[in-house]
């Protein structure tokens, strides 16, 4: 399995995460922050699936951008797959002819910019020879976290999440384990507006790492730019020996 976060900064310092894009073996995306400024339009027309954990607009932002793109290089479409909640809020306040045409019912000359399908929460879908298990997380939105398993690796994204239990459970029974993506939003110092938010600050991604049962690389993610210093920081005096802070733009093989 191979997994890369697509960059979102143009600036010289490029391991500033601003969205959330996933890139899995070249043809499935999880989440759509970035992924519309990714290469070229041909190579992001390699991507089959896109898998929206929720409908906050760093996981969304180039979505439009990204169908614009590879309209007509694709054949069959891109599949969108998202939760009821997310599809209903991509179709009502995205796709609504105000924010951007609606690319979810437009066909010119028969041609389709994407397809939809609803994942179920606990329910395993099979694309591109992978499981994933959507797993809900506590976010302030619906959200979903994944489950990412092929025949010799499992991966855990949980997406944005303050304290959560299920995702842990169901990670505790994946067989080859092998990574953890996992956010860390806010400093320490900001607890307060992490629990509001539902995110997590690097002690309460300590508190729960440590439910996790199997050993498994954990990697920080989602880091709030303006503050990357700080948290950084605080997250390697855990003590964590397999604690690695993510980078952008590099594969992960799993």
């Amino acid at each position: 399995m191979r997994i890369s976060l697509v960059p979102s900064s143009t600036s010289s310092e490029n391991q500033l995460q601003f969205l959330t894009s996933y890139l899995i073996n070249d043809t499935i995306a999880l989440d759509a922050g970035s992924i519309g400024f990714y290469r070229t339009p041909r190579e992001q027309a390699r991507v089959k699936h896109v898998l929206i954990s929720h409908t906050h607009m760093d996981h969304v932002a180039s979505l439009p951008i990204f169908l614009e793109n590879i309209f007509n290089l694709s054949s069959p479409c891109v599949t969108i797959h998202g939760s009821e909640a997310v599809l209903e809020t991509l179709q009502r306040d995205l796709f609504n002819n105000r924010l951007w045409p609606d690319f979810i019912s437009l066909a010119p000359n028969g041609v389709r910019f994407l397809n939809l399908s609803t994942l179920r929460p606990g329910v395993p879908i099979e694309l591109d020879g992978l499981k994933i298990t959507p797993i809900p997380v506590d976010h302030v939105v619906p959200t979903l976290g994944f489950l990412i398993e092929d025949d010799k690796a499992a991966v855990l994204i949980p997406s944005d999440t303050g304290p959560t239990e299920e995702i842990w459970q169901r990670a505790n029974q994946a067989a080859n384990l092998k990574a953890v993506f996992l956010e860390s939003c806010f400093p320490n110092s900001m607890a307060g507006l992490a629990e509001i938010s539902k995110h997590l600050t690097p002690e309460k991604f300590f508190r729960e790492v440590k439910k996790l049962k199997l050993p498994a690389a954990l990697l920080a993610v989602h880091i709030k730019p303006l503050f990357r210093d700080q948290i950084v920081q605080e997250l390697q005096s855990l003590g964590l020996k397999n604690l690695g802070i993510a980078r952008m733009g590099f594969e992960y093989v799993l």
